[in-house]
């Protein structure tokens, strides 16, 4: 039964995906733990080469559009999805590494224990809001007449099997696994709900390390305009 869900048994699709996240979360905490670097070039990597394969698409599709009068029917379908999936991964990975722009000013003027408290309220926000995102079912624990989320309508696609509106399977690909001809909805959301668990975990991180005064903040604040002062001469030199 998924918690919080009434009487309601849980789908065998709703079951693989909250697999797929617990095993891809125990992964990366071992991972972290041993070898925080690669996970560190990994998460970069992964981002560089979503961002760099929009840009080769973009740019072929506007060589073959203007110079030969042909293209490719699934670029923009393609890019915009590829597009979706660096947002999705790259909110987790901003969180990690404080990139994303706040306002501190206001909580930069309380005392420090009311300071830190506020930070905690913050990143206790991000884990509250990635979860009901995920899945609103155990909102009804509390009277709350809500269900679904990003889980539940990932499951959706891949029970329906509804396939994408320009994006298709290659030939080889089709007679080979016998799929359909329109590659499959889930298959380009199933970062919906990968993204936002890893949202849910870094907040989470970033919550025990406020706890532990590794960090101060879980965005962005004044170190921006830090980051600002120490490099406005960068581009003269």
């Amino acid at each position: 039964m998924l918690p919080g869900l009434r009487g309601e048994p849980m789908g065998g699709a709703t079951m693989l995906m909250w697999i797929i996240i617990l095993v891809m979360l125990a992964a990366l905490i071992v991972a972290e733990h041993y070898r925080p670097a690669c996970v560190q070039r990994a998460e970069e990597n992964f981002l560089t080469v979503l961002l760099a394969t929009i840009t080769l698409v973009s740019f072929t599709q506007v060589v073959a559009r203007y110079g030969f009068n042909t293209g490719w029917g699934g670029a923009l379908e393609f890019t915009r999805i590829l597009f979706a999936w660096m947002i999705l991964f790259g909110m987790s990975y901003g969180i990690k590494t404080g990139s994303h722009l706040g306002v501190d000013a206001l909580i930069r003027m309380f005392p420090r224990p009311l300071f830190k408290t506020a930070a905690l309220f913050g990143a206790l926000c991000g884990v509250l809001y990635g979860v009901m995102l995920l899945s609103a079912d155990w909102l009804q624990y509390f009277g709350a007449e809500t269900k679904g989320g990003a889980i539940a309508y990932w499951s959706t696609f891949f029970k329906v099997g509804i396939g994408l509106d320009d994006l298709r399977y290659p030939d080889w690909f089709r007679a080979l696994f016998g799929v359909q001809e329109r590659v499959h909805r889930w298959v380009a959301y199933v970062m919906l709900p990968l993204g936002l668990a890893l949202l849910t975990y870094r907040c989470l991180q970033a919550f025990v390390q406020i706890l532990r005064d590794e960090r101060e903040l879980m965005v962005a604040g004044h170190e921006a305009e830090d980051l600002v002062k120490e490099n406005k001469n960068a581009l003269r030199d």
